[in-house]
């Protein structure tokens, strides 16, 4: 622990600020606990390895160590480095560690963690609308007569937002309906549960759109005047019987889905649609729902939630899937546009956009060399983590973090960073709000910010790039936000003098007196009558219109049978961050809690000792500690995402689209412990 209060430095008081235009004063439990009783293993100095072991160093030496390797892999090529950042950095942070990736190194090998948790739903977001931005946001809680939640559990995971939701189910004629397989958190505060077969998303979308289409309950006008692809669509859709089959629903739980998108409705939807092969298509399929009923106005769409704090500013800051404000990644001019703003040759510049997370850590054994990790935590939040450990470990690796984790571990440098409480910069919410973050108090001596990290790094690397190793957190915002100009995410129009005085401004804001609202509509015509139906809505598409899609359930990448007759799903606790430091120890972690349906247990009585059983897939098995839930179905198994035991029993199989793992569903059998 490297902070107290007693000891004259730390937070002995947090709350969330009434003044705040989003948050409003309320704040989430987790975040107030953090920051009054921090818990997790400090990181107090730059360690490096010598004979096997980790040892405390200087600076200067794990600096060079890291330079050493760095330099030694781009001898060879720029892909033999693979860099992960992470929806923890600061948009500053994660817009430096791109500009570093792709216009110093050149890597194709580059990537976030927020591809673990959100790939799916901006991929979708990108082919339905041209543009990875929500429609929606916060104001619209409040304006809409249902809220679906579908295959997220926000009473856990984004409490502050599940607030709003019951405030506004509360009023009169508002109804909240789940989505889930176990009746979870949210669900027992649901007016109506929906519990379809685990992994049958898809499915069960199609089965209420054809419903939809069959009781001709589709907007007919917003379809012709606003959207491409609807008869393809149509022609696609299996039958609501049959797909309802699938899904493992009644008759009566698909037409209640179908009523609820006759009114003004947001449809919710969080990993358990979006860590799937089929991710993007569920995903597509939930926007089509909103497309066929009209509901893409303020108070109603399509409304994906966020994995981590800032997974939205890493998406549109970093450089990953587009250069910074979603300028098309492979777009010829955007490239030497970009090449131009960083002074750079345009052919540095990598070709592609490259592999997601799995598939770059895979590459350790061909054609990455050295790995550098930035606030994350790959060797336990990887999918079929055992495999992923092994091939980082063939790697030079870095680990920059602010706490000790499975990847600090084994990594060959670690480079201690400060965390939020100690950081200045920015940081974008999912309903496309910039904020400050800010400095509480000092970094112990010795922790250095994330961007001061990178900064660092690349001004010894490439000095023509970085003007400085010590960056103004203010300065890097505005050469982020100046490349956003006339952008689809047109941040240019944002300033820290801007956000000191009106505390969030949502993108896009071209300009210093304007914000983003409701995207792709406009209410007014500018003679302040209600516009035609042709005018109100614009997507950045090649049409312009939104863009239905025809994807339809496949069979799982791994089902149940005789071996393996039970389905393991992953999800987050309460409190939980991540991949746990902060909760658990990651030298001795203890046993995984898994939440059991009592029959289950009862009915594998004989191998269960002192409370626990062993849970066992085809990659690897764990000793979990029972919890017993009748809110599990009895054919399935619930284990936390927290627990480095959790990923290893996973399965790599990955969406083809998006590069988002298939997290939320495998086949495991129980044993008894020790088997």
């Amino acid at each position: 622990m490297h902070q107290s209060p007693d000891e004259g430095s730390g937070i002995a008081v947090a709350r969330g600020d009434v003044s705040h235009p989003v948050s409003r004063g309320m704040a989430c439990s987790r975040g107030i606990q953090e920051s009054q009783d921090p818990q997790g293993e400090w990181l107090q100095r730059p360690l490096v390895r010598r004979d096997g072991e980790l040892v405390p160093t200087t600076w200067d030496v794990a600096l060079g160590r890291a330079l050493e390797a760095l330099r030694d892999a781009t001898a060879s090529s720029p892909h033999a480095v693979g860099i992960l950042g992470s929806g923890q950095q600061t948009n500053e942070a994660a817009y430096l560690l791109g500009k570093l990736a792709r216009g110093g190194i050149g890597t194709r090998n580059y990537d976030a963690n927020t591809t673990l948790c959100m790939a799916s739903a901006v991929t979708a977001y990108y082919q339905a609308f041209g543009s990875d931005a929500p429609p929606c946001t916060y104001d619209d809680i409040d304006e809409a007569d249902r809220h679906v939640v579908w295959g997220a559990n926000p009473a856990v995971a984004h409490p502050v937002l599940f607030r709003w939701l019951q405030q506004a189910a509360d009023e009169d004629g508002v109804e909240l309906i789940t989505v889930d397989p176990m009746r979870s958190e949210t669900a027992e505060n649901a007016d109506h549960h929906v519990a379809p077969e685990p992994g049958k998303d898809l499915a069960l979308a199609r089965a209420v759109l054809a419903e939809l289409v069959d009781s001709g309950r589709t907007d007919e006008e917003f379809v012709e005047r606003a959207t491409d692809g609807f008869e393809d669509l149509v022609d696609s859709l299996p039958s609501a019987e049959g797909a309802r089959e699938e899904a493992d629903v009644s008759a009566a739980e698909i037409e209640l889905l179908a009523s609820a998108l006759d009114e003004q409705s947001l449809i919710y939807w969080g990993m358990g649609i979006n860590q799937h092969v089929q991710g993007t298509e569920t995903a597509r399929a939930l926007i089509d729902l909103c497309l066929a009923t009209g509901n893409l106005e303020p108070g109603s769409g399509p409304f994906s939630l966020t994995g981590q704090a800032n997974s939205m500013g890493t998406r549109v800051c970093s450089s990953k899937g587009t250069w910074p404000g979603q300028r098309p990644f492979e777009d010829p001019d955007e490239r030497r546009f970009i090449a131009e703003e960083w002074g750079i040759p345009v052919d540095r510049l990598p070709d592609s956009t490259g592999p997601g997370p799995v598939e770059m850590v895979e590459a350790v054994d061909d054609e990455v060399e050295v790995v550098w990790t930035v606030a994350t935590n790959p060797a336990a939040g990887m999918p079929e983590a055992s495999a992923a450990r092994e091939h980082l470990e063939e790697a030079t690796v870095i680990a920059q973090d602010a706490f000790h984790t499975e990847t600090t571990a084994i990594a060959d440098v670690v480079l201690p960073a400060a965390t939020w409480g100690e950081s200045e910069g920015t940081a974008i919410n999912m309903e496309r709000n910039i904020s400050r973050v800010r400095a509480v108090t000092e970094p112990p001596s010795g922790i250095w910010s994330d961007l001061d990290i990178i900064a660092t790094i690349g001004r010894r690397l490439y000095p023509d790039l970085f003007e400085s190793h010590r960056p103004d957190p203010a300065r890097v915002f505005d050469e982020f936000a100046t490349l956003t100009a006339d952008t689809n995410a047109d941040c240019s129009g944002i300033c820290y003098d801007r956000l000191d005085d009106e505390l969030a401004v949502r993108w896009p804001a071209p300009d210093g007196l304007s914000e983003g609202g409701y995207r792709y509509y406009r209410e007014l015509a500018g003679d302040g009558a209600t516009a035609e139906p042709a005018e109100r809505w614009s997507f950045p598409t090649a049409t312009g219109r939104a863009q239905f899609s025809t994807g339809n359930q496949d069979p799982l990448p791994e089902p149940t049978d005789e071996q393996f007759p039970f389905t393991l799903t992953t999800a987050r606790e309460k409190d939980g961050y991540n991949t746990g430091i902060r909760s658990r120890s990651v030298d001795d972690p203890g046993p995984v809690v898994a939440r059991v349906n009592p029959e289950t247990i009862a009915a594998h009585e004989e191998l269960v000792t002192d409370d626990r059983l062993a849970v066992v897939s085809r990659r690897s098995s764990a000793t979990v500690e029972l919890d017993p839930d009748d809110g599990v179905p009895a054919g399935m198994v619930w284990l936390p995402i927290h627990h480095p035991a959790t990923n290893r029993l996973t399965l790599p199989d990955c969406d083809p689209q998006s590069d988002e793992p298939h997290f939320k569903q495998c086949a495991v059998r129980l044993e008894a412990p020790g088997e």
